[in-house]
């Protein structure tokens, strides 16, 4: 059995409690780690995930939320000893500035450092990112800001569930196809701005128009504020189960 791990649920504000929002995809033979976070060694290691387990990651767009752990998680693996190469997939737009973003810490000066090769994605509707024994994972670009931004829809291999993460986005129709029949939808409700971000109400609107069979809000504001109330507001555009993410929290895929 496959599992989606929370490493971080906030919007661009963490908390003590609310990492940034970023997950991890454990199947038998590979760990996909789904933007980069504070310290995903650390955390993975919570997990019984060594380092040399994480196979592939995936960086939805270049927003300093989302990939401000890849030096550090770079870091920390070359100087744990990793030798393994680590593919890492995303759109031009982000892999061009993260390899920017490496070479101002010199990492091609870095002695023994593993192969990292960078896999760019087409930005057009349903790309393959990765297709391995455990995970199919398709891209579509989606709504945040005029940055290239990738929401993904996700089969698991050894159960044929599917999850679809928005990631973050204002309501497109991209989200209603790649989260269309999925057995978890896992939506941002960061509060409605047309040009780049959703509401917990507009995550349900999205989820019932993909028939979506489960909605989990993620990337939410916590600086001082309360998330539980997207509950509610979510629950009167869509009936089906709905929760709100949660740091560390497992969901089996």
């Amino acid at each position: 059995m496959a599992r989606l791990i929370v490493l971080g649920s906030a919007a661009a504000v963490s908390d003590a409690e609310h990492d940034n929002t970023h997950f991890a995809l454990q199947g038998e033979h590979s760990v996909v780690l789904v933007d980069c976070g504070s310290n995903p060694v650390v955390n993975l290691r919570r997990f019984g995930i060594h380092h040399n387990q994480l196979t592939d990651m995936i960086l939805t767009h270049f927003h300093p939320d989302h990939v401000y752990g890849v030096p550090i998680l770079l870091m920390h693996m070359w100087l744990l000893g990793r030798r393994k190469p680590l593919r890492v997939y995303g759109f031009h737009h982000c892999l061009e500035r993260t390899e920017d973003m490496m070479a101002a810490f010199q990492w091609d000066d870095w002695p023994q450092f593993f192969p990292v090769a960078f896999h760019r994605i087409p930005e057009r509707e349903e790309q393959l990112v990765l297709d391995n024994p455990d995970f199919r994972i398709n891209s579509w670009p989606v709504k945040h800001y005029g940055i290239p931004t990738m929401g993904l829809r996700i089969e698991s291999r050894a159960s044929g569930k599917i999850v679809g993460y928005s990631c973050d986005t204002a309501p497109t129709p991209n989200v209603v196809r790649l989260g269309y029949d999925a057995d978890l939808l896992f939506h941002e409700s960061a509060g409605a701005d047309p040009a780049g971000h959703s509401s917990a109400a507009q995550a349900g609107e999205i989820a019932s128009e993909a028939n979506s069979k489960r909605l989990v809000l993620i990337h939410y504001e916590v600086w001082e504020k309360d998330p539980t109330r997207l509950l509610d507001e979510a629950r009167q555009t869509y009936n089906g189960p709905i929760e709100l993410a949660a740091d560390f929290s497992v969901y089996d895929i």
